[in-house]
Parts: C-alpha cells; structure tokens; sequence
C-alpha cells in the first residue's frame, strides 16, 4: 500500500478520461444551442483542463466557435503579499471580448473559493460578464471559505483539512488521475 507521501489514487486513469468525457457532454448539452462557448482558465492547471475538454468538445461539435482564455489571478490573491515564498506569475492571455458573455471559469480543484473569487476579481479588469459559470475536476465541498460552488464537477472529495488533492496530467506525470496527499508532502 502506497504511504500518503506518494498519495491514495482516489480517480484512475480510466475513470479520469471518463470523467472528462461527462464533463464536455455536459457543457455540450447546455452550449449547443449558443453561437460560441468562452471558456477561461485559470494559470496554470484550469488552462490544462480547458484545453483537453476544448478537444473533446471539438470532437463533437466541429464547427462551434470555441474562444479560450489564460487567466493569471497571482496578484489578485488576497494571500498575494503574506506568502513565505514568493508567487510566481503566468501570462494572462484573453482574445476574445468577454462584455456581456457568458464565460465557463476552469480550474483543476475547488476547495477554499479564494482562488474564484480572485479569478472574478480578475476578469472585471476585462469586462461585465454576462455570467460566470464554474467547472472544476474536483470539488472540495468542505472548508468552503466563500459561498461559490461548481456549475460542472468532476468529482466530489469529502476529505480532512489537512489532505492534499493533487490532478495529474498525463502529458505531465506520464498518467491522468487524481490523489490525495497528506498536506505537508505536496
């Protein structure tokens, strides 16, 4: 048995593709009928799973525009300045006019909401959204900081504070899957 430092496969790599899979259905079943879909990722992993489920989504409907964001929230995190070490920025790169759109937020993990609710903050310096919905490959439903909770999710992890969910990256780890880590072995 793997010790905690290693991590607890709690989503193998098959199940993992399965989900993602039912993720793209469900943003294909509710995009369908829209002239485009705008999805923004946050830096660095929500960028990672807009792009796999933006070709998932391509494979199905070829011919829906598709615009897609890279959000950097590094200095608008209300930790930002607090940090022992300091924060590394990303390149925000949004080419699209998001004014009155409906956008799809990503990120790998939602657990506190600060890291939403800095992304929010974030894309008001671009423009009014017409609204923001959320989809995220693990929802942390405990220690929920701020009332945000995710329009599309993965998985659900009930898990102690100090448990670390980790989403691996196939073209990264060399597997896609999810785990959890006890947090001080990141």
């Amino acid at each position: 048995m793997k010790s905690m430092q290693q991590g607890r496969q709690i989503l193998s790599p098959d199940r993992f593709k399965i989900t993602l899979l039912r993720l793209a259905h469900e943003v294909i079943e509710n995009y369908s009928q829209e002239g485009s879909i705008n999805i923004i990722g946050i830096q660095e992993h929500g960028v990672i799973l807009g792009e796999r489920l933006i070709e998932l989504i391509q494979k199905k409907l070829p011919k829906m525009t598709i615009n897609f964001g890279k959000l950097d929230i590094t200095f608008y995190r209300d930790d930002f300045r607090i940090r022992s070490t300091p924060l590394t920025a990303n390149a925000t790169q949004i080419d699209f006019d998001i004014e009155d759109k409906k956008i799809i937020l990503m990120d790998d993990v939602l657990y506190t909401g600060r890291t939403i609710h800095a992304a929010i903050s974030a894309l008001q310096d671009f423009g009014r959204v017409k609204q923001v919905e959320m989809l995220t490959m693990v929802d942390r439903r405990f220690n929920r900081h701020l009332p945000i909770k995710a329009d599309y999710k993965g998985i659900q992890v009930d898990s102690v504070d100090d448990a670390y969910v980790q989403v691996q990256w196939e073209h990264i780890e060399g597997q896609d899957k999810i785990l959890i880590k006890s947090a001080n072995k990141k």
